[in-house]
This record gives structure tokens, C-alpha cells and sequence, in this order.
């Protein structure tokens, strides 16, 4: 059983063949496939998706490269579409300097919005975080908003995920301190991403799997579409990197995200 913690179902880029994409994902063992929100209409597109097909399931926030847009209205939808049960997380939210380093400075509060709400609710928390290669403002950023607006980790559950992990080396220890997962996807099958050496340290249950779909398409695959059933590869390089079968890998990160989704029916 492989989970697909990351992917974006709901884009147009499915539209045409969505029922063959889930039917090839299942085929590859895929069991759930969490769908992320960027703006308010994604998270109802992800609702009307979740009411076709069993295995799909919906988060909901703003997207940080969407905030420029946004009002404090939708932030009000996005607190009412939490309530729905078809909600799993609040996500994706975060912080995103690839354009511009500072050319919203509205991102920070919203994702301070997005912490307060993941905590209000007791939904884990997806976060979002880009910068230009080998800058890592927004990384310290977030952490540092993490830090702030959290109370002590001290109980043992885990609080949500760093999507798209590809660095920096000093992330997954921060992330274990505030309570957060690393969401691995292709960026680990890239030769020269290094995503592979950074997670030779981490403890395989601080990892779950995504595919990002359609984007971050995955060797051997680079610059078509991604997809779910794709997330199996994800899974035969992480069995490469720490050693142990593709099983092992799929019944340990599908057991954590299980936890972070439903904590109280693990």
C-alpha cells in the first residue's frame, strides 16, 4: 500500500483522463491520494472530486504565491471549508521567494493565519516553502514564524509536513524539533538534487511520500506529466537509499501519514 500524500487531481491537466490516471495509480498500489488547495475554488474542485472517487482527500488554505490575490473573505471560506469532514489538512501554505523575495510582504501573516488555524482545528499543517537555488530565506522564515506561533512540541504527534523536501541539510532536524514530517517526491530521484545524501541521516518514520502531480515528475519520466501511480518510484529510491525492500518503505510512510491524517483511529 503506497499513499500519495501531495497531489493536485483537481488540475486541468487531468481533466481529459482523470479516471485513467486513478485506475493506473491503483494499479500501482496506491491506496489514498491527499489533494492539496491553492486558492478557495481548488479546494471545492478537490470536494467534487472527493465525492467521485473513495480514495481522494481534500485540504484547504491558500497558496503562498496566490496571497497577492486574496482577501480576508477567503481566508473566511477557507476556515469554513475546514469544517467540512471531507477535509483531512490545512494546506498548502507557506512561504515563496523564487519571484521575488519580498514582493508580497502579506505572506508571513498569512502563514500565520494557516498555523493558527491548523492548531485551532487539530488539522495537521502542509507547508509550502521555495526560494532561488541555494537560498534558504524563506526556510528560516518559516521556521522561525513555526516557532512563534507553536506552542512546545512535548506530545509525541506529529504536527504536519514540510512538502517538497530538497533542502537545506539543517531542515530535518528543525523539522523533528517543531514536530513536522518531510514530504520526499521526485526531487529525489534527480541526480544532482541531493535530497538522497540529506536523508541518509533521517529516521525513515520522519518521511512520507508524494508526487506534487502533476508537477516534479520523477526519473525517468522529467518533463512529462506526473501522476500518482508515479509515487512507486519515489518509494524504489527511498528503498535504495536506506537499504530495505519497497515494502517496507510503503507500509512505513503509508503508517505515517495514517497518524498525521487520523490520529485517532491509528
Amino acid at each position: 500500500m503506497l499513499i500519495d500524500t501531495h497531489a493536485h487531481m483537481y488540475d486541468s491537466r487531468f481533466a481529459d483522463d482523470l479516471d485513467t490516471v486513478l485506475e493506473r495509480a491503483r494499479d500501482a498500489g496506491v491506496r489514498e491520494i491527499y489533494l492539496p488547495a491553492v486558492d478557495v475554488e481548488s479546494v471545492r474542485l478537490a470536494l467534487n472530486l472527493c465525492a467521485r472517487f473513495d480514495n481522494l482527500r481534500a485540504m484547504a488554505a491558500i497558496h503562498p504565491t496566490y496571497v497577492l490575490e486574496a482577501a480576508d473573505d477567503d481566508f473566511d471560506n477557507i476556515i469554513q471549508l475546514c469544517e467540512t469532514p471531507q477535509v483531512v489538512a490545512v494546506g498548502e501554505c507557506g512561504l515563496d521567494y523564487y519571484w521575488d523575495e519580498y514582493y508580497d510582504k502579506r505572506q508571513p501573516d498569512f502563514f500565520a493565519r494557516h498555523i493558527r488555524l491548523s492548531e485551532e482545528t487539530g488539522l495537521p499543517l502542509i507547508i509550502h516553502l521555495r526560494d532561488k537555488r541555494h537560498h534558504y530565506n524563506a526556510h528560516r522564515d518559516a521556521v522561525r514564524i513555526l516557532e512563534r506561533e507553536l506552542p512546545p512540541f512535548d506530545d509525541g504527534r506529529a504536527r504536519g509536513i514540510f512538502h517538497c523536501f530538497t533542502g537545506p541539510d539543517w531542515l530535518p532536524e528543525a523539522a523533528a524539533k517543531l514536530g513536522f514530517l518531510l514530504g520526499v517526491g521526485g526531487a529525489v530521484t534527480f541526480k544532482n538534487s541531493g535530497v538522497a545524501d540529506m536523508l541518509r541521516d533521517v529516521p525513515l518514520r520522519q518521511i512520507v511520500l508524494e508526487t506534487d502531480a502533476p508537477y516534479m515528475t520523477p526519473v525517468p519520466y522529467r518533463g512529462r506529466r506526473n501522476e500518482p501511480a508515479r509515487v512507486k518510484l519515489v518509494a524504489e529510491k527511498i528503498a535504495e537509499i536506506y537499504s530495505c525492500t519497497v515494502a517496507e518503505v510503503a507500509e512505513i510512510t503509508s503508517a505515517t501519514a495514517r497518524r498525521l491524517f487520523y490520529p485517532d483511529s491509528v
